[in-house]
């Protein structure tokens, strides 16, 4: 089993280079199928989720080659085939396959998707649409079946603005017949991101960025080129971690209107922070004020980073709160602090983190990806050692982590035990 290996302390200073956002890469790599031809798309994150999807590419004969930062994806041999539970449940945005399969296919057998057990993830909404364009949707034991003698147009309008219904909704809508008005429609940088790339496909959209997206479906998609907006998440990730123990820290190729929500409460609870055209510098800073958060749906608060800001309120000084929004499973972090010596209560989705409190390396446990984020900065703050098992939540989603932050003077390491 491996697990992460961190002492604690260590100031950090140099420059941090952000990855391509992993929340656009899991979509525009499905995205490629709609269409037959060649899709070239840079600045992809080396990460599991990826490889993940690799995997499924290649069980639906798609051809695949990465290098570095890049992907090319062939799609004219790709066969229509059913998405098994392995492949289907290593991450949730798996079910972006069934919406390009039905699109393309107008038939899709696939298993339920995974991904972070943050609480209940139905796809009500994503099926929903797919009724709405005039399929069926067969739901047998821990499996789906859905199919379309042809798919119209339609208006969807989405109970709640869901990042994943409202991309199945376009990856349906945009070869589609006729016209597609989607409502309540999710405003995230990465539906952006992907309205962007089916432009370049030849999709016809507008109205992307606002919470009313208008599609006309056209005939066919073709090949082009991308290139995938940077990770406001890890953006946020390391920019916290800066607070706490960065000195001028270089957090690199990032989109500052992205992260503004969290840069925002950064300078109200009195963090030096200089934000720059494409980069940020932070420093850590003592007598930090606590602050009360609430995540919503962007450009809100993101419930991603509520995790990993959890740390930086335990070291401010007085009562902050986070009510979580979004999720209703999302505390599985706070024991783990707590173990660490923070003080935090959890009172139905809210949190209470009493500081400022000194926290002490030990073992604990990354329940789930942002969960992971959250213990891997409070280890890098911690007096002693700590040790984070189940690391492969954390490697689902942040790129080269241990390298970067060895490069900017951590100490921390993947052992094996």
């Amino acid at each position: 089993m491996k697990v992460l290996n961190i002492i604690g302390n260590k100031t950090l200073t140099g420059s941090i280079r952000i990855s391509g956002a992993k929340n656009s890469a899991v979509a525009l790599i499905p995205a490629c199928l709609l269409g037959n031809g060649t899709y070239t798309l840079c600045n992809v994150p080396n990460i599991l989720d990826i490889d993940a999807l690799e995997e499924t590419l290649k069980y639906l004969n798609v051809d695949v080659s990465r290098a570095s930062e890049s992907i090319v994806i062939k799609t004219d041999k790709i066969e229509n085939k059913p998405i098994p539970y392995e492949l289907s449940s290593r991450l949730r945005a798996s079910y972006y396959f069934m919406a390009v399969l039905l699109a393309r296919f107008h038939y899709v057998e696939m298993s339920l998707p995974g991904g972070c057990s943050i609480g209940k993830r139905p796809i009500d909404q994503t099926l929903k649409a797919f009724k709405a364009y005039g399929a069926e949707v067969i739901e047998e034991e821990e499996k789906f079946i859905i199919k379309a003698d042809k798919l119209t147009g339609a208006n969807i309008h989405l109970d709640m603005p869901s990042v994943g219904a409202t991309v199945n909704s376009i990856l349906v809508g945009v070869i589609a017949k006729g016209k597609t008005i989607i409502t309540n429609a999710a405003k995230e940088p990465e539906i952006e991101d992907l309205c962007l790339m089916l432009k370049k496909m030849g999709a016809k959209i507008k109205g992307y960025g606002t919470n009313t997206i208008e599609i006309t479906g056209v005939k066919e998609l073709t090949g082009c080129n991308h290139d995938i907006i940077s990770d406001r998440i890890e953006a946020g990730t390391y920019t916290i971690l800066g607070a706490l123990i960065g000195k001028d820290l270089k957090i690199d190729n990032i989109i500052p209107e992205h992260i503004k929500s969290l840069t925002d409460i950064l300078k109200e609870i009195g963090c030096d922070i200089k934000i720059e055209k494409d980069y940020l510098i932070i420093n850590s800073q003592d007598n930090l004020k606590p602050v009360n958060i609430k995540t919503d749906y962007y450009p809100g608060f993101p419930t991603d980073l509520q995790q990993p800001i959890t740390t930086l309120l335990t070291q401010c000084e007085g009562i902050s709160s986070i009510e979580e929004n979004i999720w209703e499973n999302r505390f599985m972090n706070v024991p783990y602090l707590n173990k660490m010596g923070a003080n935090i209560e959890i009172e139905e989705k809210k949190c209470i983190v009493h500081g400022k409190t000194k926290l002490t390396g030990c073992e604990v446990v990354a329940t789930d990806l942002r969960a992971g984020a959250c213990l891997l900065i409070a280890a890098l703050i911690s007096e002693g050692e700590t040790t984070i098992k189940e690391i492969k939540h954390l490697l689902r989603g942040y790129e080269e982590i241990v390298e970067k932050l060895t490069n900017v003077g951590a100490k921390i390491e993947i052992k094996e035990i």
